[in-house]
């Protein structure tokens, strides 16, 4: 099933028991923000939520709607997303007619095609054009937009469809870019320094010339998945959309620029940037886990909003892993597998760990047929679009199931050679990285966990081998280093027995020191992997230590291997130890806010 518009998805959603309406009154001034985080990290996402009554504004407010396996499949039309994937590959591998009878039987398939490009239609059947507003009747505070977390700058529209073109006007461009609300009728436009937006915008400002804009707000499903998919440079998103749909996107010319918008969508913010005029942006609580720092951005004037006649605001919130955006990138990573595959064939699977927030770790699996082919795949996956942002690569063989983390995991713990099967490189990272000393650039860490092939150098895994730990060394560890506040031992392995350590740092180097120191100690000699972690942090939720791993790792400098055993220093990074950049702070929502959601959490769900 397909879409024509999101209330069209949100009568489904409402059918299928999969959404539900908030009549209580919310502020959407971080209260819509705590009571979604608490839904999207329960079970299976929790349910979509549509707020009816928000402070301010005569609009509704969707959210989490793409937040579930369930949801994220009925918004694409079908009931498990490797159907898209199997559908490209079918394209994709359409080999050349070599009779008449091969040729018609194409036809079906051409035909098919024909109907993914988007059509443009009249304004007189574009209920996004319903209500139209100029000049001074433009006014953003008319819309519910949220401040989600207590250290934002101010309130940011965070599931924007940004249009734009090139500036030969060849080329369009649909992207999710954040914006902040500077005023009534001015936003900041975050395009981050690798994408096709700032690409655009860097041409439009070498020419001197201004930019048209236009953003759409709660269109189809399908078209709201399209905005967020790393398509290759110059593929129109609205063709992706189409093809999801298997029927065109229907398109409408802006009323004061030159640009098109989905017909159908609920709100649309029509304008322009000034090249030359620069604001400050930020912070902004990412889907890092933390606050992005500010920084110059341009300037978005609207010159008009249209919308229908009885709009619902869609918008979402991100931040500490699990979110919606889990959901739709994982879309991503099943759909867009046959086209990584057009390029490396050797790919099986996929999988990109919630904890790893898309660009911090991918696992892939490869038939391997000659020696250091791993490291090939994995050297040209850093070169491959966005994967090129990936900061941990961990290859394994065919026949190991990805998507099962527990027993890739174990591999890593049981069958790695430390000396042989880590290597270390450098390149891109993404913008939101603030692991690496510098922005922008880092180190990576390749980890080739496939069986060993003639040609290469067997692994030595017998110096891995431990004997258990005692009983005790917990208590051992807290005794003998004074700044550990906690610790504990995962027995996950017998060969690498895991200690995980929450660490109170004081000092430069702080990390490193209590790692060598560690390592050099006979009484915990049984310990193959240690994880330095932040004082702040509960050891026993694995799913937040993942998170740190992930997030606070700069491989080159971070780990170090004595011995088979390896020691990884996450600890927050000082300027005294080469840090360049600013550490961000986690995002917490102030006790005020749970405290308020706290007392009234009953009658917001009438239990």
């Amino acid at each position: 099933m397909t879409y024509e518009s999101l209330r069209e998805f949100i009568k489904r959603l409402e059918s299928e028991g999969e959404l539900v309406r908030v009549t209580e009154s919310v502020s959407p001034i971080l209260e819509i923000a705590e009571i979604t985080d608490r839904v999207s990290k329960s079970p299976n996402g929790g349910k979509a939520l549509l707020f009816e009554n928000v402070e301010g504004s005569a609009m509704p407010v969707l959210i989490n709607a793409f937040g579930s396996w369930r949801r994220i499949q009925m918004a694409l039309g079908v009931s498990n997303l490797e159907k898209i994937a199997q559908e490209i590959e079918r394209f994709i591998k359409i080999a050349p007619p070599a009779t008449l009878i091969d040729k018609a039987k194409l036809l079906p398939m051409l035909l098919q095609a024909s109907s993914f490009p988007p059509k443009t239609v009249t304004a007189g059947r574009a209920s996004c054009q319903e209500v139209v507003m100029t000049g001074d009747a433009v006014d953003l505070d008319r819309i519910p937009i949220l401040q989600c977390w207590p250290n934002d700058a101010g309130r940011f529209i965070t599931y924007p469809i940004v249009i734009n073109r090139s500036l030969d006007q060849t080329i369009r461009n649909v992207g999710l870019y954040r914006m902040q609300v500077f005023d009534k009728q001015t936003t900041a436009m975050h395009w981050h320094i690798h994408k096709d937006g700032a690409h655009f915008f860097h041409e439009y400002r070498k020419a001197g010339k201004r930019m048209d804009v236009a953003v759409a707000i709660g269109a189809d499903p399908a078209s709201c998945y399209a905005a967020s998919a790393p398509l290759p440079y110059g593929i129109d998103e609205f063709l992706l959309a189409g093809f999801i749909r298997k029927k065109p996107v229907p398109l409408v010319k802006c009323k004061t620029v030159d640009l098109e918008v989905p017909a159908h969508a609920e709100i649309v913010l029509e304008g322009y940037i000034d090249p030359s005029e620069m604001r400050l942006e930020g912070p902004f609580g990412d889907h890092t886990g933390y606050y992005s720092q500010d920084g110059d951005y341009p300037v978005f004037h609207v010159t008009a909003v249209t919308h229908r006649k009885d709009p619902v605001y869609l918008t979402t919130i991100v931040g500490i892993p699990p979110q919606e955006d889990f959901y739709l990138g994982k879309a991503t990573e099943r759909i867009f597998l046959p086209l990584l595959r057009t390029q490396l064939p050797e790919i099986v699977d996929m999988n990109m760990p919630l904890e790893g927030v898309f660009h911090n770790c991918v696992i892939v699996s490869l038939e391997k047929r000659y020696p250091m082919q791993a490291r090939r795949t994995m050297s040209a996956l850093w070169g491959m679009g966005q994967m090129s942002f990936v900061k941990t690569i961990i290859a394994v063989d065919a026949d190991v199931d990805v998507q099962n983390e527990a027993q890739v995991l174990k591999l890593l713990l049981d069958g790695v050679d430390l000396k042989t099967d880590l290597f270390f490189s450098e390149g891109i990272l993404d913008v939101l990285n603030h692991a690496s000393d510098q922005p922008l650039y880092g180190s990576k860490l390749g980890i080739d966990a496939t069986r060993k092939i003639d040609g290469e150098s067997q692994r030595n895994l017998e110096t891995a081998k431990t004997s258990p730990p005692e009983s005790n060394i917990t208590e051992q560890i807290k005794e003998k280093f004074p700044a550990v506040k906690d610790s504990c031992i995962i027995h996950f392995s017998e060969q690498r027995p895991i200690a995980l350590v929450a660490f109170d740092k004081t000092a430069p180097r702080q990390g490193v020191e209590f790692i060598q120191n560690f390592f050099e100690q006979e009484t915990f000699e049984s310990v193959g992997v240690l994880l330095v972690l932040e004082a702040h942090v509960d050891l026993k939720n694995t799913s937040q230590v993942l998170w740190k791993l992930f997030n606070n790792l700069d491989p080159k400098r971070d780990i170090q291997i004595t011995n088979q055993r390896i020691g990884v220093d996450l600890t927050r990074k000082l300027p005294e130890e080469g840090y360049e950049q600013n550490w961000p702070e986690e995002i917490v929502m102030s006790e005020e806010i749970i405290e308020k959601v706290e007392k009234k959490w009953n009658q917001l769900f009438n239990v």
